[in-house]
């Protein structure tokens, strides 16, 4: 026989727990004149078939179809005023929840077009505070059909909300043209951008963020080569960086050889004219005209084939893998009878 719920309550709720369930498991039986007792800190929303219904705050309630009307009209005809009727009771916590942290498990890449090598990468971490604002909408978003829902289960939820805000903001300084290495000196200014992001977020799912804090941003140094192969930098952009550091280094040594002339006019001839062709070499390198097409040759009659082709154009010669060929990607020599290539892991054709 199913249990009727003449009173219906929750006498406390753990500090971690947003929401508990009356009964733990199907629906219950309430009937109109039941108590429902909403504890403070609490609120209290009636759910029917997935739905988040009527809400009710703290203080001592007799139901009646006068403060169920959205239940009500819900059931029906299937109600007429009848007793019990089936539904579920959503106990929901309204304090403030304990400080949960959060944190990039990766780097966050920020593109910066024009500096450096174009690209870097951050890394962060924080805090944050919150607390449901809109139990029927929380319910109705995450908790349905859980007998208890905390804030262990939302965590991730609510971290990655905060990882995709501070994306879009370093987004939008790499645009303005920072780097990640000057972000640390901008922390207050990067938090305030995420922390607004964050609480459009947590205000669409009924939750109000309390408090919000970035409390590390740092770089994380990467060589040029690998932010290559993390496919935030063309190999165009990393040669002409390759090539701009060769010339202000060549150009240090240079200063460091001749004695006070050495240091002064030396060091300022030299690290102007590396200088001057690092900036040309990165402002005109979409101008230069592009680069020959690899070939490779025949190993039957020499004819030059163009790199990727499997036989050879002038006599049919399989010419796939051969000695002498070259990668499709960047050119390297390959090895005979080589699958990838020994410089960027390009896949043989």
């Amino acid at each position: 026989m199913a249990r009727i719920f003449d009173v219906i309550q929750v006498p406390s709720m753990g500090s971690k727990e947003i929401v508990k369930r009356v009964p733990e498991q199907g629906m219950g039986d309430f009937r109109i004149g039941s108590q429902l007792i909403v504890g403070a800190g609490q609120a209290a929303v009636f759910v029917r078939d997935g739905k988040a219904l009527d809400t009710f705050d703290s203080g001592r309630h007799t139901i009646t179809t006068a403060n169920i009307p959205l239940l009500v009209d819900l059931i029906g005809k299937a109600f007429g005023g009848e007793t019990p009727f089936k539904a579920e009771a959503y106990f929901v916590n309204m304090t403030e929840f304990p400080q949960m942290g959060w944190g990039t498990r990766n780097p966050v890449p920020i593109r910066h077009p024009g500096i450096g090598v174009g690209a870097s990468l951050i890394i962060a971490n924080g805090i944050f505070r919150m607390r449901v604002a809109d139990p029927q909408l929380f319910v109705g978003e995450f908790a349905a059909r859980q007998s208890l829902y905390t804030t262990d289960e939302i965590h991730d939820t609510l971290r990655t909300y905060v990882v995709s805000s501070l994306k879009d903001v370093v987004g939008e300084l790499g645009l303005q043209g920072k780097s990640a290495f000057d972000l640390p000196a901008m922390i207050d200014e990067v938090g305030a951008a995420v922390e607004a992001k964050v609480k459009d977020e947590f205000d669409s799912m009924g939750l109000r963020l309390i408090d919000f804090k970035v409390e590390d941003l740092n770089p994380k140094e990467e060589s040029a080569e690998t932010l290559a192969k993390m496919g935030l930098i063309d190999m165009a952009e990393l040669q002409k960086y390759q090539f701009a550091m060769s010339m202000r280094d060549m150009a240090q040594q240079d200063a460091g050889g001749g004695g006070a002339m050495g240091l002064g006019a030396g060091a300022g001839m030299g690290m102007g004219m590396a200088q001057m062709m690092a900036q040309q070499m990165m402002q005109a390198g979409d101008q230069q005209p592009p680069a020959a097409a690899a070939t490779m040759a025949c190993p039957k009659c020499g004819h030059q084939n163009p790199v990727g082709g499997k036989f050879c154009g002038n006599c049919g010669e399989k010419i796939e893998a051969a000695a002498g060929a070259f990668c499709s990607n960047c050119g390297a020599q390959l090895k005979p009878g080589a699958k990838f290539c020994n410089e960027c892991g390009q896949k043989v054709a």
